[in-house]
């Protein structure tokens, strides 16, 4: 069982495979990148190997990126108690990246992150929860 933030950055997994999947195929350079990514972003957690993971079952079941997108979504809102301001504009900037990592950034990728921008703006965590674990 997972905790609640690794359920947060489970889900920005989802979303990062979710946008290198939006123009097509995952390329290897995403995939490289993607992990370079979680180790800068969210160093603070163990569970680097999560990003592994998750591209490697996504791959598996040839997901499309809106199906992706759903559950992710699904998951911060679940979980979105512990989603502070800070880890917000994280999951952002590494849906960034990520579009980045194999340029250009195709008008899929532009959708698909300026929807999450969209969707996460009114979600706001609960500070009693996420400064706990900061």
């Amino acid at each position: 069982m997972q905790t609640p933030i690794q359920n947060l950055h489970y889900a920005i997994g989802e979303l990062a495979y979710a946008v290198a999947r939006a123009d097509g195929k995952v390329q290897r350079e995403e995939r490289e990148l993607f992990k370079d990514i979680i180790e800068t972003e969210l160093r603070k957690d163990p569970d680097f190997d999560l990003a592994d993971i998750i591209f490697k079952v996504m791959d598996k079941d040839k997901l499309d990126s809106d199906t992706v997108y759903s559950w992710a979504l699904h998951e911060i809102k679940t979980n979105s108690h512990y989603l502070s301001p800070g880890l917000k504009a994280t999951f952002l900037r590494i849906m960034e990246r990520i579009a980045g990592a194999f340029p250009p950034v195709t008008a899929s990728e532009r959708r698909l992150i300026n929807r999450f921008k969209k969707d996460i703006e009114p979600v706001h965590g609960d500070p009693v929860y996420y400064e706990t674990v900061n």
